[in-house]
C-alpha cells in the first residue's frame, strides 16, 4: 500500500494514532483497548461511528504499521495528512489519554508523543498543557 495515496476519514486517523499510542510498545494492553472504546463512544469526535467498526479499524491500522513496507514514521505521516488542523491537538491529546490509561509509559510510548508533537506541529505551550490534563485525567488515588 502507497502511503502517499492513502488518505483516512478524520475519525479513522484519531483511531490510527491511539492504535499507534498502543502498540508502539509491542503490547496492546486490555485497559488501552478499554480506553480506546471509552473514547470512541464518548466523545463528539465519534459522533456518527459505529463503535462496532472499532476492532476492525485497529485491525487496518495494525496491517499498515506491521505489513513491513511502512514504518512508525509513515504511518504518522498518514495520519497528519488526514486530519484537519483544528483535530490535531484532538490527535495528541487521545494518544496521551491512552499511554496513560496502564498508569506507565514506556520510553518507546515517550518517543511516539515526541514524533506527534512535532509531526503534527503541537506549539510546545499547548502540548504541555494537554499532557498536564491527561496526568490530572489519569493520576490514582
Amino acid at each position: 500500500m502507497d502511503t502517499a495515496q492513502l488518505t483516512l476519514s478524520a475519525q479513522d486517523a484519531l483511531i490510527y494514532i491511539m492504535v499507534l499510542a498502543s502498540a508502539v510498545d509491542t503490547d496492546m494492553k486490555e485497559v488501552e483497548w478499554q480506553t480506546m472504546g471509552d473514547i470512541v463512544r464518548g466523545l463528539p469526535a465519534f459522533d456518527g461511528f459505529d463503535p462496532q467498526e472499532l476492532p476492525r479499524r485497529v485491525e487496518a491500522c495494525m496491517q499498515l504499521v506491521s505489513s513491513g513496507e511502512h514504518d512508525l514514521e509513515d504511518a504518522v505521516a498518514v495520519i497528519r495528512d488526514s486530519l484537519p488542523p483544528y483535530l490535531r491537538e484532538t490527535a495528541y491529546a487521545l494518544a496521551l489519554d491512552v499511554v496513560a490509561a496502564d498508569r506507565k509509559a514506556e520510553q518507546s510510548e515517550l518517543r511516539l508523543l515526541e514524533i506527534l508533537r512535532h509531526r503534527l506541529n503541537i506549539d510546545r505551550l499547548v502540548a504541555a498543557g494537554i499532557e498536564r490534563g491527561a496526568r490530572a485525567r489519569w493520576t490514582g488515588i
